[in-house]
């Protein structure tokens, strides 16, 4: 079995005498690192101690990943987002409709500027391993299926800022469609970003491990969410790269489709010389049998996933997406991270 790195996501993190025991429970339950999810208010108002809450979980012999969760809403997560409040004219935009959508345009210079900073300061004042790109995205204007099976037609972003930067590139105004030009410019964007946020972390701290986790989708011709990152192999061979990581699956999903997304991640990771990693739902949804989740996480193993993590620690035990047996789904993980490291 390849799995050397298990862990967890650990959020609402205030207290570092708090965040011990909850880091001591972790490494009772087999996980070897730790994924500290930091919302923008986090960043703007507990700062401090998330310097010494990182610097404890290190202490106490994990391995420590920045997780820029939520921020803009460009990542996943569910905290809302400062920038946005401040900065209402940097939104994405509906192509079809015009629509602003709640999530920041990462190609306005505002936004920009404001995420680069952040990485700058947590990676000059922060004692961590590295950062976790976690599920950088465009927004979806529309929340229903298009005729195909995809996420509809409309897209984002054609903003001011998008249209120019398009003009430029092409020398054209940017369709309302989305052409291959637009499905390319989209795609090159996505990933600007984030390769000059990890040159300026590496820049400060060269040691600091980049892990960029995109959606676990099919991303085939007739079923694409089309969310900036859909091409693998793009996103592996970037700079914005170390760890070629995708997304949580739902145990409801065939067995055979968490064996194909396994495989082609591992692949993927393996052609641009990068590692993997794989994630376990560890909260709101649960299988009906526990133990599936150790199956599950022997399938990994057995595909040659190296990082195993599972969202979210204690099975979200106490918040709205809580699995309905948290606690037994937490105790089963660990159980699984035991079993797939051989201890």
């Amino acid at each position: 079995m390849a799995v050397t790195e298990t862990g967890v996501s650990y959020y609402g993190l205030s207290y570092i005498e708090h965040a011990e025991a909850d880091f001591r429970e972790m490494l009772d339950h087999h996980c070897n690192a730790v994924v500290l999810a930091l919302s923008e208010f986090d960043l703007d108002f507990w700062f401090p101690n998330i310097v010494a809450i990182a610097k404890r979980a290190k202490d106490m012999g994990l391995t420590v990943y920045l997780d820029t969760w939520g921020i803009g809403k460009w990542f996943g997560g569910e905290p809302t987002s400062l920038f946005l409040t401040n900065n209402p004219g940097n939104r994405q935009e509906s192509a079809f409709t015009g629509e602003l959508l709640p999530a920041a345009c990462f190609n306005t210079v505002a936004f920009r500027e404001y995420f680069w900073g952040l990485c700058e300061k947590l990676a000059a004042e922060v004692e961590a391993d590295g950062f976790f790109w976690d599920e950088p995205h465009y927004a979806l204007p529309k929340s229903y299926a298009s005729i195909t099976g995809g996420a509809g037609d409309d897209w984002t972003c054609r903003c001011t800022a998008c249209q120019r930067k398009f003009q430029e590139r092409y020398g054209y105004e940017m369709p309302r469609q989305l052409t291959m030009e637009v499905k390319r410019f989209r795609q090159v964007e996505a990933l600007d970003i984030l390769e000059t946020a990890s040159r300026k972390i590496k820049a400060i701290r060269p040691s600091s491990k980049i892990i960029n986790c995109v959606h676990a989708t099919l991303g085939t011709y007739y079923v694409t969410e089309n969310r900036g990152y859909d091409n693998w192999d793009r996103v592996a061979g970037s700079e914005a790269c170390d760890v070629f990581s995708t997304t949580i699956l739902s145990y409801s999903l065939p067995r055979s489709f968490f064996r194909s997304i396994t495989e082609r991640t591992v692949a993927v990771a393996q052609r641009h010389g990068k590692g993997n990693q794989r994630w376990l739902m560890g909260y709101y949804q649960e299988p009906e049998n526990l133990h599936d989740i150790i199956d599950v996480a022997r399938l990994y193993a057995d595909l040659g996933v190296e990082s195993l993590f599972a969202w979210t620690y204690r099975g979200g035990y106490g918040t709205v997406l809580a699995a309905p047996r948290a606690l037994e789904v937490w105790d089963t993980i660990g159980q699984a991270y035991g079993e797939v490291r051989g201890l």
